[in-house]
């Protein structure tokens, strides 16, 4: 599990070309102009659609000082942003794809770091949300003074140092062992025609292979701890049960975020039992592994949970009414 693998997995679902040009072992047939077309439309308006939805809760969030001073939302807007960053870079990407072969190696270099950093940003922050739920359930005493607006922020700084680590070391392994006419040429964006040294490689298994298993002890631990927290309380207890649930569904986008380490073998296999559909089994894994999971994010926070989504749907139904004030025990009632 590493970025370079996953990396040929977009390859693969973002290209339009054949192997000289990609370095995948596979040909990919020409693609009509109708069938391109519709799916560059559907690809561009999943994103328009989900980036109305994440705009909508950027704003609703922005609007009440409920939400921008609790540990809670602001992770989970952090979430929502990265979400949305990745879903835009992503259908660029793909759309970019059938009128470009090659781009500018500076210009890959920008797109294929971002794209590697929001992607490791998304298991990381599903971590500290999860540890939140921890503390409001297992430690109601506590939350108070361990979640706190500048510790959250804090966090949130030290993850976005963790992510931005790797695609930065590989820029500058690149640097020190390419000559400076490589970021002068045009080249097929991939991340492992942009980084090919072999010690990008094995450094990215072990970061990809560390943090992962890290993000997956955390969340199995906190769920573990609030089932216990659940049977020594009251199975009854509303507060537990949807924390409970929402550290379950922070473990469903965890697996969906996986699905780029693990599908590009899948995907080979699929495509070497059904090659006269390989432009449509790419394109379903493009959905898969790209869209659907962004999917996530909204569903978590935006209608499961009640106060957002109070205020929310105000927003999305009435636009221009103005939103009144939340009652002292909203607060409490969402924690």
């Amino acid at each position: 599990m590493n970025s370079s693998s996953s990396s040929v997995q977009l390859a693969l679902l973002l290209s339009n070309s054949t192997s000289t040009e990609t370095g995948l072992s596979v040909d990919l047939p020409k693609e009509s102009f109708s069938d391109a077309l519709a799916k560059n439309i559907v690809a561009v308006m999943v994103w328009l659609a989900l980036s109305v939805i994440n705009s909508s809760m950027v704003y609703t969030f922005l609007q009440h000082s409920v939400f921008y001073e609790n540990s809670r939302y602001i992770m989970f807007i952090c979430m929502v942003v990265n979400d949305a960053l990745q879903l835009t870079l992503v259908t660029t990407l793909y759309v970019v794809s059938y009128v470009f072969r090659k781009i500018h190696v500076s210009i890959c270099c920008l797109l294929i770091m971002t794209a590697v950093f929001t992607t490791r940003s998304t298991p990381l922050i599903l971590a500290g949300m999860a540890v939140e739920r921890f503390i409001a359930i297992c430690l109601p005493l506590h939350y108070s003074h361990m979640c706190t607006v500048s510790r959250t922020i804090f966090l949130i700084g030290v993850i976005l140092i963790l992510t931005a680590t790797p695609p930065i070391t590989d820029l500058l392994i690149t640097m020190i062992k390419e000559p400076p006419k490589f970021f002068h040429r045009a080249i097929f964006c991939d991340h492992s025609f942009l980084f090919s040294d072999p010690s990008i490689y094995y450094k990215n298994c072990v970061f990809d292979g560390v943090y992962l298993s890290f993000v997956a002890l955390t969340l199995l631990y906190t769920y573990c701890k609030i089932m216990l927290t659940a049977q020594a309380a009251s199975t009854s207890l509303a507060s537990v049960r949807r924390a409970r649930n929402t550290v379950l569904l922070h473990g469903v986008q965890l697996l969906l975020c996986m699905l780029a380490f693990v599908v590009p073998s899948l995907q080979a296999a699929l495509i070497s039992l059904f090659p006269q559909l390989v432009l449509e089994i790419r394109y379903i894994f493009f959905l898969l592994v790209y869209i659907i999971p962004r999917f996530m994010s909204p569903v978590i926070y935006g209608f499961r949970d009640e106060l957002f989504r109070k205020y929310w749907t105000r927003y999305l139904s009435w636009p221009r009414q103005r939103v009144g004030g939340i009652r002292p025990g909203a607060l409490k009632d969402a924690i």
